[in-house]
């Protein structure tokens, strides 16, 4: 904590049919507060996690914080199902085809198992592996 987040670009998942793809740069976030989320259907710790953030941010209301929800699954459909049967909130999805190859795991050294980092406005780290209950009691801080 307290490291500048490393910086990535992602291409955005959509489950709609249609909708075509979007770049996501972290650099470009400025000013908002980023919860990243790397996580894969085959890992429960990551998955219940990532369930439980997205009530909170879901519950909350709270627009302070974006949530970047980034898969490393082998299938894209495997991916997309996940989000729909967990109903992820997540202001962007992404899949990475590379799976634990894909650069931004590396970038990101998650080795040691998929995580999450929240990020404020400036790029900082100021949490790292965030539970619900801490996140709700962030997300209270930010509306005062």
């Amino acid at each position: 904590m307290g490291d500048v987040a490393p910086d990535f670009k992602i291409e955005t998942t959509s489950l709609l049919a249609g909708v075509p793809q979007k770049t996501f740069k972290l650099s470009a976030e400025k000013g908002k507060y980023v919860l990243v989320s790397f996580w894969a259907s085959y890992d429960a710790q990551s998955r219940m996690q990532n369930v439980s953030i997205s009530n909170v941010l879901r519950v909350s209301g709270n627009k302070n914080v974006e949530m970047v929800s980034v898969s490393f699954d082998e299938y894209r459909s495997i991916c997309n199902e996940t989000i729909r049967n967990d109903q992820l909130v997540a202001s962007v999805c992404s899949w990475q085809a590379k799976g634990t190859r894909s650069d931004i795991y590396a970038t990101y050294r998650l080795g040691r198992g998929l995580i999450n980092y929240l990020i404020d406005g400036n790029g900082i780290i100021i949490a790292k592996n965030i539970d619900a209950a801490n996140l709700s009691a962030y997300l209270k801080t930010l509306k005062a």
